[in-house]
């Protein structure tokens, strides 16, 4: 058995080994760029453009509803979404406590107030009884994310919103492809959106980002939103007047037109991206320390980021030692050339913009609000894009072995996790943020 990396031992990734480019890009993506260069219709304004309105076509077939409208990023989209079905001013949007940052700053873009929900242990999805408990009489809006690629509870969730009279949209910017109960993720809710970010399964290259609806009112708005309220139909002059209340977060045709050629390997790659992750969650599972993401039955994972929960008690620690765990596990899998890392330090409520003036008057966040996101941000880590090319399939065989390899040496993960003198991320984060930004 040999040493640990961490204590002088080989890596078990080697050095010279680099994680398979994401996106990997064909010959066919490149062709795409060219032809809208030739073109010269680079936007959304730009009359007889294809790439923009061809994508819109295609995303909305391939998740099943009747439009889609592709803006300038993920964030947009869902800042969109939101405007067009009539969350303004005043009016509070139920959020995840658990997501990245642009779920809950598309309210305030609105002047809207985000309610947080705490999220499941086990899925990391925000709960039906989680967003029951959140409704006042000034919700208006459900924004459910499906976080790392699980769609969450959609039938309850929308058995939720149907009960108060809210607007349910779907966040689904990790969860390309992903389906629940047989319908794609992303056609379930009033109105739904995806990032195109680079990061994501379905890339671009930069920015993006598709708003999908089945509803033609709400089509309507969002294009008119996203060109300053004008109405634009591809075809004449532009008439530059304005119908009502837009923003300039059009779409550039060279993105969609890269996005628009990958959507030929989309389910190839993301067939090809299950086996690899189910083989190497499969060696995982092996090891009784951690416990890594799955599915129900009723739903496919698009596998966008894979989180693991650290059993302390494996290592013979209790529930007081989870953060110790974790985080002596990560230093030993960064160690082996593993780049186990974080998604996200703290509760969305504990980051430092939605406790400060002017967004709250008076700083009421109190950590203990949120017991299950305090829980897995705590005793869990990921592994992001590694995984996500089809040739990642040797990466992750290391991966595996790596983890191995701590299992092996679990009585001195178990030491140093006793001995260490552990502060929980949010403690550490807020401490940075403090020193960078005091106030």
């Amino acid at each position: 058995m040999s040493e640990l990396a961490l204590h002088g031992g080989p890596r078990t990734v080697p050095r010279d080994r680099r994680i398979p480019r994401w996106p990997d890009i064909a010959p066919e993506d490149e062709e795409a760029v060219r032809r809208v260069v030739a073109s010269g219709r680079y936007t959304a304004a730009s009359a007889g453009e294809k790439e923009i309105t061809g994508l819109e076509r295609a995303w909305a077939e391939e998740v099943g509803t009747r439009h889609c409208v592709a803006v300038s990023n993920g964030t947009t989209a869902l800042s969109l979404a939101l405007a067009a079905a009539g969350v303004g001013p005043g009016d509070e949007v139920i959020v995840p406590a658990l997501s990245f940052i642009a779920t809950a700053i598309t309210p305030l873009h609105l002047s809207a107030v985000p309610v947080f929900a705490d999220v499941d242990p086990v899925s990391f999805n925000v709960t039906p009884k989680a967003v029951e408990a959140a409704v006042t009489p000034r919700t208006r809006a459900i924004v459910v994310v499906h976080l790392h690629g699980l769609p969450a509870d959609l039938d309850e969730l929308a058995a939720t919103a149907d009960r108060h009279g809210l607007v349910l949209v779907e966040d689904a910017a990790q969860a390309h492809g992903a389906r629940y109960r047989g319908r794609a993720a992303g056609s379930y809710g009033r109105v739904n959106t995806f990032s195109l970010n680079v990061s994501k399964n379905l890339p671009t290259c930069g920015e993006g980002g598709l708003v999908t609806t089945d509803d033609d009112d709400l089509h309507r708005r969002v294009r008119m939103m996203r060109q300053f309220g004008e109405v634009l139909d591809g075809t004449g002059p532009r008439s530059y007047v304005s119908h009502m209340l837009g923003w300039n977060d059009k779409p550039n045709a060279i993105q969609c037109a890269f996005t628009r050629s990958r959507l030929v390997r989309f389910h190839d790659e993301n067939r090809i991206r299950d086996e690899n992750v189910r083989r190497f969650l499969g060696r995982l599972a092996e090891l009784p320390w951690l416990r890594g993401p799955d599915a129900p039955d009723d739903r496919t994972h698009a596998w966008h980021i894979l989180r693991f929960m650290v059993d302390p008690e494996a290592f013979g620690l209790g529930p007081a030692h989870a953060g110790a765990v974790r985080a002596t596990v990560m230093k030993a899998l960064r160690a082996e050339g593993v780049p186990a890392t974080h998604y996200q330090l703290m509760p969305l409520p504990g980051q430092r913009l939605f406790r400060r003036p002017p967004i709250a008057a008076v700083d009421h966040y109190r950590a203990s609000d949120w017991p299950n996101t305090l829980a897995v941000i705590d005793g869990s880590f990921t592994i992001q894009k590694a995984h996500l090319s089809p040739k990642a399939r040797p990466m992750l065989d290391l991966y595996a072995d790596a983890a191995a390899k701590v299992w092996e040496h679990r009585e001195a993960i178990a030491r140093e996790a006793r001995e260490l003198d552990y502060r929980p991320p949010w403690e550490e984060a807020e401490d940075i943020a403090a020193g960078e930004f005091p106030c």
